[in-house]
């Protein structure tokens, strides 16, 4: 008989611009350092880079330098070095920091300086990400350990599997992730040879993109493989709108796509946060009452543990559906019912709810910017979290929502889809409502989802058997990290 083949040991680089707790602007930053130990977890061997901003530096204790890159075309020189993340599961994970001050020790934010515009040399900012992952994924590496797998994130890696397929040596599988295709990283013609790519790679074969070159085509043309952060999105990005122009490249890749639905990290349980008032659980729920309680006064809003309470912590923009939100503030308020938006983004949306907010003391609270506090206590304390986006990857809010024993309320795309049960008759009979679902995208359908959540919050057995269905639901980060490890055996095993 022949002896089963074993499966290849993983060794996966992880490319990211974010990674939370050391700097953080949305969902990536999370999933980039539980992702990692969840793989870690499962006897992968991961290690994370990530640009040497000042948060990243100052954050890490006991860095040592393992490398050194040259200038080369616009890059400056730049420095390797290893160190870990300071606390967490995480913490088990090697992170790379690329030291280099001229393109990362900056005020402001990754991609943005303090007043929100982008930083101007964006493109050899996350060239030199692209740069360094690459070689580090290669032959070229100057380090004794060799990934063969490298799984890029968003545009910000997306160069490097153009650099992987430009490399003439040995080099790992490439694995492009998706989180909002909507960031597309399109830059001028002359970026090409800037960042040092062949000239016969500006062509629609390759990274051109509508007269531009875009980091994200450059990955999805390039790379092995490409996933999505959940399966419906993976269906959408294949024809307009949520294609964004690139539906064509995506559509013709179709076998080379799969959509995994993100995880959530465990500080998002109600038993042990420690940004509550009242811990609670499935099994006792009582401190649920007492967070609203203490969420009411804290936002000035009337304390009543009867009245609905809906909310939301977000970016505040149209992709997230909040101009829906704002045409239908007075029905929501008139239900009676109350409402609490923590979040920043567009600043009409910010000024306009605002404004319907000293228009309804006691009974609406907007607080502009992030508070991570009071992002927990809004979720422990609401009774429904509400999330009318156009579209949405995968989303989080939903999942940590039903966690917490409050049935989100949501528009019908991409990972909002996949994760929450619309409640019915037949999915309350058969123990799998989690919350509720609308799916034409307009005020009116929006306002009948709203009052369908009121009805069923006012039947008290109704409303417990759906917060403990979304309490009961599984949203570790150990199943996602399964379907990606099989991916990449799958990706080694076709190199084999």
């Amino acid at each position: 008989m022949t002896p089963a083949r074993s499966h290849p040991h993983l060794d996966v680089l992880f490319i990211t611009p974010e990674i939370h707790p050391l700097n953080k602007t949305g969902g990536l930053g999370e999933v980039s350092a539980a992702l990692p130990t969840a793989l870690s977890e499962l006897g992968a061997d991961v290690r994370i880079l990530i640009p040497g901003y000042p948060q990243v530096l100052n954050g890490l204790k006991n860095k040592q330098k393992i490398a050194e890159f040259a200038a080369q075309s616009s890059f400056p020189a730049a420095t390797l070095l290893s160190a870990k993340l300071p606390f967490g599961t995480s913490g088990n994970v090697p992170l790379f920091i690329i030291d280099c001050p001229d393109l990362y020790w900056r005020n402001g934010g990754p991609y943005t300086d303090a007043q929100g515009h982008n930083w101007p040399d964006n493109a050899i900012r996350f060239g030199l990400l692209s740069k360094i992952g690459a070689i580090l994924a290669s032959d070229a590496s100057p380090l004794d350990w060799h990934p063969n797998v490298v799984h890029c994130n968003d545009w910000q890696s997306g160069l490097v599997p153009a650099y992987l397929h430009f490399h003439e040596g040995t080099k790992a599988a490439s694995l492009m992730v998706i989180h909002n295709l909507a960031f597309q990283g399109v830059f001028s013609p002359e970026t090409v040879s800037q960042l040092g790519l062949p000239q016969t790679s500006f062509h629609p074969e390759g990274v051109e993109y509508y007269g531009g070159m875009s980091f994200l085509k450059a990955g999805l043309y390039y790379c092995d493989h490409i996933v999505t952060v959940s399966p419906t999105y993976a269906r959408e990005i294949q024809v307009p709108p949520l294609g964004f122009g690139m539906e064509g490249l995506l559509s013709l890749r179709h076998e080379r796509i799969t959509g995994i639905v993100n995880g959530i990290s465990d500080e998002w349980n109600p038993l042990h946060d420690p940004h509550l008032e009242q811990n609670y659980s499935m099994e006792d729920l009582s401190g649920k009452v007492i967070n609203k309680t203490v969420l009411q006064r804290q936002l000035g809003l009337t304390v009543d543990p009867d009245v609905p309470l809906f909310g939301a912590v977000s970016r505040l923009t149209y992709q997230k559906g909040y101009d829906l939100l704002l045409r239908i503030v007075t029905q929501l308020i008139g239900i009676p019912g109350q409402l609490a938006i923590l979040g920043s983004g567009e600043t009409m949306l910010e000024q306009e709810l605002m404004r319907m907010a000293r228009n309804h003391p006691g009974k609406m609270a907007v607080r502009i910017g992030f508070d991570e506090k009071l992002a927990h206590l809004i979720e422990a304390g609401v009774d429904s979290f509400l999330m009318p986006s156009r579209f949405e990857p995968c989303g989080l809010n939903q999942m940590y929502s039903q966690c917490y024993g409050t049935p989100p309320l949501v528009h019908g795309t991409g990972g909002l889809l996949d994760t929450v049960v619309d409640c019915t008759p037949e999915s309350l009979a058969d123990g799998t409502a989690t919350g509720f679902v609308f799916h034409e995208l307009t005020p009116e359908a929006f306002l009948d989802a709203l009052e369908r959540t009121v009805a069923a919050y006012r039947d008290k057995s109704v409303w417990r058997r759906l917060m403990r269905n979304g309490m009961a639901q599984d949203f570790s980060w150990r199943a996602s990290a399964a379907d990606y490890q099989k991916i990449y055996l799958s990706l080694l095993n076709q190199k084999r």
